[in-house]
């Protein structure tokens, strides 16, 4: 004889049963559904223009039609100042010839160069390709302005407005930088740490001046 299952009736009072509610919606697949910032802000904008729309019964329709372009202009608008001008900004900074070879590689370029330079114990052009690569990170996060033909300490002098605490390196940089360049020298592997070092430090460090006073570097 199988047994006799007996359901006891479940009736919680109130407090109980607002309790259980409250654990039942704290499930995951509950919050997973929950709309983002995103949908909420949609939504208010929605409702803001039914209510702007039902109550211009007399408006006429080309004007409505007019305001709905002008939403969407100004929503394409700040989407380009907030994800577009930056790449743009960077893109540009990157065509920047540095010195005077019309070198536009970008940064990560630069790096790369200079790394396997050194690997293959070519210390020169090793110190040459990390000061460029130095250059030409200043340029993209526009701390420092260039032309063809700017010197390495113009913009060793340049670069030490918004990080003075590194004028002496920056110019120690520029000096190996001109010796293995235009002087012929053979540089070392000392030199080529202190300028990847520095190189690297700068671009983890937060300028001291604000970015609207980035100065000029002289030709």
């Amino acid at each position: 004889m199988s047994p006799v299952r007996i359901e006891i009736p479940v009736d919680p009072d109130a407090e109980e049963a607002r309790r259980w509610l409250i654990d039942e919606l704290a499930k995951p697949e509950y919050r997973a559904a929950e709309p983002s910032w995103f949908d909420r802000l949609m939504q208010r904008i929605g409702e803001a223009l039914n209510e702007l729309f039902s109550g211009a019964g007399g408006v006429p329709q080309p004007f409505v039609i007019g305001i709905v372009v002008l939403i969407v202009v100004a929503l394409v608008v700040v989407g380009l100042l907030v994800f577009g001008l930056p790449r743009l900004r960077r893109r540009r900074a990157a065509q920047v010839p540095l010195f005077d070879d019309r070198d536009v590689r970008g940064l990560d370029e630069l790096r790369r160069a200079a790394e396997l330079a050194a690997q293959a114990g070519d210390w020169p052009l090793a110190i040459e390709e990390r000061f460029r690569a130095l250059a030409r990170g200043l340029v993209e996060r526009e701390l420092v302005r260039i032309h063809p033909g700017t010197t390495a300490h113009a913009i060793a002098t340049a670069a030490a407005t918004p990080f003075p605490d590194a004028s002496a390196a920056l110019q120690q940089g520029a000096r190996a930088f001109d010796e293995v360049r235009y002087l012929g020298r053979s540089g070392g592997v000392a030199e080529y740490e202190q300028l990847t070092e520095l190189e690297t430090r700068l671009a983890a460090t937060t300028p001291s001046e604000p970015a609207p006073a980035r100065p000029a570097v002289p030709v």
